[in-house]
């Protein structure tokens, strides 16, 4: 995906790399990376961490390269966080979502390698995606209309990636193999329950329109049935033109949109200064891309289900 990012610098990830690469895993906050007793793994960012731990329950030793709180799609990777990587047993990442990943595992001699983008089905999202509007996307802008990597959104589709690391761990790991496909199978189960709780949450609501700062439920919408319209396409810092926001205006007037979201990780000012203007209110949609003390919950589960409250409560329901 060729959106434009801001980079910080790897000053203070090579900070969290010389104490282990903390994350937050209790079983990863001090330890190395790798070497340990047991499955080392390297996840990219939490919604892929969490999938691990799930998974591996006791048999893993899951560190993040992001840290919570930090913007995955900034991330740099030290020399030592690569040379870490490079000695662990497995990495789990998600391609085109963090170059610098892509980068560091093209590069090491990893055998097992697990890409979550090829364990699932990626689409072109844009500006409007879900329901009824996605047959009208057209945008040839790459950075509007790439391929959406946000597929944890969508509980069927995140279902279908754990399946995928299950199966992984279970070839690499093959001793702990019965365990895996259990836990695989547990996931899987709530992720089912998940998918159930917000397709008839959200199946009779007063509009089927929401606004986000950025395209990251567009999985999410196209699964029940809704339209996402985003201020600033894929990428979450771009600045929205004076035109898109008198669209948007009148996209809420006649479509009865009472709320434009924003994420956790980054400034809300576009998403008030869009919502002070059309005279809307804000509230919180998190991508769940980390958690943090200001998430709404402390794991996956909790949040989108705080997510589904939150859509509930702006779409209303009947």
């Amino acid at each position: 995906m060729n959106v434009r990012r801001r980079h910080i610098s790897g000053i203070a990830i090579a900070a969290a790399t010389a104490l282990g690469l903390g994350t937050l895993s209790a079983c990863s906050d001090s330890a190395a990376a790798a070497n340990t007793d047991k499955f080392d793994v390297v996840a990219s960012f939490y919604p892929l961490q969490y999938l691990a731990e799930q998974i591996g329950g006791s048999h893993v030793h899951v560190t993040s390269l992001t840290k919570p709180g930090q913007e995955p799609h900034d991330l740099e990777i030290s020399a030592q966080q690569t040379a870490a990587l490079g000695e662990s047993d497995a990495v789990l990442y998600l391609k085109n979502l963090q170059p610098a990943v892509d980068d560091a595992v093209s590069q090491s001699g990893l055998k097992t390698k697990i890409d979550a983008a090829s364990l699932t089905t990626l689409e072109k999202h844009g500006n409007e995606v879900g329901g009824h509007a996605a047959s009208h996307d057209t945008s040839k802008n790459e950075e509007l209309a790439g391929l959406d990597p946000h597929v944890w959104l969508d509980p069927v589709r995140y279902a279908q990636v754990a399946e995928g690391v299950g199966k992984a761990f279970e070839k690499a790991d093959p001793k702990n193999a019965a365990d895996y496909r259990t836990r695989t199978a547990a996931l899987v189960k709530k992720l089912d329950v998940l998918n159930t709780e917000f397709r008839t949450g959200l199946a009779n609501t007063k509009t089927k329109v929401f606004i986000t700062t950025h395209a990251a439920f567009g999985y999410l919408a196209e699964r029940y049935g809704l339209t996402e319209e985003a201020i600033n396409g894929l990428d979450p810092e771009s600045e929205p033109s004076a035109e898109r926001v008198k669209d948007l205006e009148k996209m809420a007037r006649a479509d009865g949109v009472t709320t434009v979201f924003y994420e956790t990780l980054v400034s809300d000012k576009t998403a008030k200064t869009v919502a002070a203007d059309a005279h809307l209110k804000t509230d919180v949609l998190d991508p769940i891309e980390g958690i943090t003390k200001k998430s709404r919950g402390t794991d996956y589960f909790a949040v989108q289900r705080a997510n589904l409250k939150a859509l509930q409560t702006a779409l209303g329901t009947k």
